[in-house]
């Protein structure tokens, strides 16, 4: 059993609803649907009526709710008072970054922060979107950085949360290339020839961010799924060993498109511009995290938003 497993249900509880609940814990509707059987296959009883509209508990559910509300917010506030004292010395803060991000944006950007302001510790967690988020609404990091695109947001109360843009990228297919430089594969395909395609796995934000692009880029698209991967990074490998074609951040390959190892693999109609924004709960009084967003709010406002 999974403490997320009852948050799930608690989320249901609140919502009435499978759709605004999947929204609230940042997953698929689908993924909660089997996060609630396997809840429901622990406690060894029906805990949802899937009959009702709007979606209602069974009596078990209903006690079980009541039971297990208690001890998830004792277990949050315990967490909290345990993270409270494993912070770092001196002014530090906690950090939660995308997994890509963590590896290629996150310290290229502390390090020129640092140049021009007082320098501070910071600890950071690589994640994905879903652990960063929920990290952030948990009090377990003091900053989360992610992408972020207007067609497939996360959901955040902007009362509680705020955010700032601190740079923009290129979110694109790629292909190895051939002796050429030309693309070994290249969009769209054709239904005789269906492209290979590594993929993101289903509930990610990037494979989210994908089927956007094939579902508003105004004509079909062949493609065959062949390998599947959390990360972007374990994709662009899979790419350069021509395994197929992948849409990948452009700070991941910058220098395999810099160097030739990996080309574009279609037009500007399969692309998209990610954001990369940070951040905070706007109740964090974490006095080097205060100044951290005081001093990036000041250089937006001096030299205006990246990109602009």
């Amino acid at each position: 059993m999974q403490i997320k497993w009852i948050e799930d249900l608690l989320a249901i509880n609140h919502t009435k609803s499978f759709s605004r609940a999947a929204e609230l814990r940042f997953i698929t509707q689908s993924a909660l649907s089997r996060r609630i059987k396997a809840l429901e296959e622990w406690v060894g009883v029906k805990l949802v009526d899937r009959s009702t509209y709007p979606v209602e508990l069974t009596a078990a559910g209903r006690r079980f709710c009541e039971s297990s509300s208690e001890s998830v917010d004792s277990l949050r506030t315990l967490c909290t008072e345990l993270r409270q004292e494993a912070r770092m010395p001196g002014k530090s803060i906690q950090i939660t970054a995308g997994h890509t991000l963590s590896m290629t944006f996150l310290p290229r950007w502390l390090h020129q922060y640092h140049q021009l302001n007082e320098e501070f510790n910071a600890r950071v967690v690589a994640a994905n979107v879903h652990d960063a988020v929920v990290a952030l609404a948990e009090d377990a990091c003091d900053l989360m950085i992610a992408h972020h695109h207007p067609l497939t947001p996360f959901v955040l109360n902007e009362e509680k949360f705020e955010s700032i843009v601190l740079g923009r990228e290129s979110f694109m297919p790629v292909s190895a290339p051939d002796g050429h430089g030309r693309p070994i594969f290249s969009l769209p395909g054709s239904a005789r020839q269906q492209l290979p395609y590594v993929a993101y796995s289903e509930t990610t934000f990037m494979g989210r961010i994908v089927d956007m692009i094939l579902n508003t880029a105004g004509r079909p698209c062949h493609l065959k799924r062949c390998y599947e991967a959390d990360m972007a990074m374990m994709l662009a490998k899979m790419v350069a060993e021509r395994y197929g074609i992948a849409w990948l951040p452009e700070s991941c390959i910058h220098e395999e498109i810099a160097a030739g190892r990996l080309v574009p693999a279609g037009g500007s109609q399969w692309s998209t511009q990610l954001e990369i924004r940070a951040y905070r709960a706007i109740g964090n009084s974490n006095p080097t995290m205060v100044e951290l967003w005081e001093s990036m709010k000041s250089n937006i406002a001096q030299e205006g938003p990246p990109g602009s």
